[in-house]
């Protein structure tokens, strides 16, 4: 049992001192990265002994500290990284190297042995899942954004995500755009944040090669999983994009078992009837054009959930549908559920 003990002491140590090796050959050979690198001991003084909790997750713990520059950030002490250190790598490879209106900035990154931090501009609005699903609750202090207001959002969005996949000199595949990752400043300004997951490739690559499939269930694109209706691409942040466009323009998440009829469990499909049939969607207090801009925003969401990636169009195409005329737009085919039920259709893709 000593022995045993001491030789899994030993492999853990390796495994430290491994990622850790793996971490710094990867920032020697960067540079163009713009995030300052931190001390353990300066984060823990910029964050007063780590005082104020900001949330918590699979990933870590977020606090929140302030510069000496008087800059409020963001800390996020990673616990959860893989044993090679890729989530970190893949953070600081991504977002450490560019800058946009609507992705949020990396300040800073700690890397001491076992302790990985990462230190990003402070969003003061928190992310935007709390402000879609509500539980009814009008005194839980939470500010209700109108529908105009949610629009607004989805239209950055969709440029933050157009310029990762265009923008830069490598192509960004962020694969996990949800509503948690969606942080919002204090204007209500949203920037795209959490590239742990990312991928770069050459913008000349049609597709990439995936070991596995990632992502958080309910945003991810069938193709992670049905590898018959094509190959992963860019098509598959459309599609995430799409199940985040649902979400906000019905303010309820998009598979929900708790509610009454078994018609709504799945939310795309139900609301694809809804509008099909010329049903208005319920909104509360909404005015016309709130209206027109929630129908328009539904149309495009199943555009972009097609089964066939495809069959999706690109980010650009979507800026260009949703800032368009709801008139304009074509209802697509019904979103499929499973690959199964595709039917054998010449393929069209919207580019």
């Amino acid at each position: 049992m000593a022995f045993l003990l001491v030789f899994l002491v030993y492999k853990l140590k390796r495994r430290h001192l491994s990622a850790y090796d793996t971490i710094e050959d990867f920032l020697q050979g960067q540079n163009n990265l713009m995030p300052i690198r931190y001390t353990y001991s300066q984060i823990k003084k910029f964050t007063k002994g780590f005082k104020v909790k900001l949330g918590e997750g699979g990933f870590g713990t977020v606090y929140k500290g302030k510069l000496r520059s008087g800059h409020v950030v963001a800390v996020k002490m990673l616990s959860n990284y893989k044993a090679n250190g890729q989530d970190f790598i893949n953070e600081v490879g991504t977002i450490g190297r560019i800058h946009h209106v609507s992705i949020v900035r990396l300040v800073g990154y700690c890397v001491e042995g076992p302790k990985h931090a990462l230190i990003y501009e402070y969003m003061s609005n928190g992310s935007l899942d709390k402000y879609i699903f509500k539980d009814g609750d009008e005194d839980d202090g939470v500010t209700t954004l109108s529908s105009e207001k949610i629009y607004e959002i989805s239209c950055k969005v969709a440029c933050g995500i157009e310029y990762l996949h265009r923008g830069c000199d490598m192509q960004i595949l962020h694969f996990d755009i949800k509503p948690h990752n969606i942080l919002l400043d204090e204007n209500f300004n949203p920037k795209i944040s959490d590239f742990g997951l990312a991928k770069l490739r050459s913008t000349g690559d049609c597709t990439v090669t995936m070991t596995a499939a990632r992502g958080t269930m309910g945003y991810m694109a069938p193709e992670l999983f049905y590898k018959n209706i094509g190959g992963v691409s860019y098509k598959a942040d459309v599609y995430s994009f799409g199940m985040l466009l649902m979400e906000m323009a019905g303010k309820r998440k998009n598979l929900n078992p708790y509610v009454d009829q078994s018609s709504e469990i799945y939310f795309p499909s139900w609301i694809y009837d809804q509008v099909k049939e010329g049903k208005e969607i319920e909104t509360e207090d909404a005015s016309d054009i709130e209206k027109e801009l929630v129908k328009k925003m539904i149309i495009v969401a199943m555009w972009c959930i097609q089964m066939k990636p495809i069959e999706r169009p690109s980010m650009n195409k979507v800026i260009e549908m949703l800032e368009g005329d709801l008139e304009l737009l074509v209802m697509p085919p019904k979103p499929l559920i499973c690959p199964q039920e595709t039917p054998g259709t010449e393929d069209q893709e919207l580019d």
